[in-house]
């Protein structure tokens, strides 16, 4: 018995050792990944719309009392992406009636846009120089940010129910053109 004990004995510590080590390889301290850390952004592939804005989803939303232009989200164009960037299409009226459509996307977790291109002529055309940039708060045509603020965004979460982001766009609930404040009726 005791010269089987010593024959086992060794392979039985190794493989104490080495089950030890496997549970020490999913450890984040050992492994040295945080799972605290902020995640590093990727975004997913953006394909350009295929029709024009639909005029009967479009929803006109107020931005702010500055500016001279009117605008409008088409509904039935908003995508919510996994990558959490919720996509949509804008309709932007100037005082003369001329409109101008853009394809847009928005990311609550850093408060930016980007956009993806502009309807020129009845096709979309492609910005290819489109970059993340932060949104403005204290500029009139703050578009973005009323959208951001009012339907798109819980705080800074994406909002993943097509069903609230439409409810909120309705222009008797909309609070994307009012400044945020705190439970004390602070403005920031």
């Amino acid at each position: 018995m005791k010269i089987l004990i010593k024959r086992t004995l060794p392979y039985f510590c190794s493989a104490i050792f080495g089950l030890a080590l496997s549970a020490c390889a999913g450890d984040p301290l050992i492994s040295g990944v945080d799972p605290f850390a902020p995640m590093v952004f990727k975004e997913g592939t953006t394909t350009m719309p295929l029709n024009p804005p639909n005029q009967a989803t479009l929803v006109p939303f107020y931005v702010s009392q500055e500016t001279i232009f009117k605008f409008a989200v088409d509904t039935s164009s908003i995508l919510i992406g996994a990558d959490g960037v919720t996509r949509y299409i804008v309709v932007i009226t100037n005082p003369s009636g001329e409109q101008q459509a853009q394809y847009e996307g928005i990311r609550c977790d850093s408060f930016q846009w980007r956009l993806y291109g502009s309807l020129e002529n009845g096709k979309w055309k492609e910005n290819p120089l489109g970059e993340w940039k932060v949104m403005k708060q204290r500029t009139a045509n703050r578009y973005q940010a009323a959208l951001a603020q009012g339907a798109f965004c819980n705080i800074n979460a994406q909002e993943k129910d097509i069903k609230n982001i439409v409810q909120s766009l309705n222009p008797k609930s909309f609070t994307g053109g009012t400044k945020p404040s705190n439970s004390f009726g602070v403005i920031y």
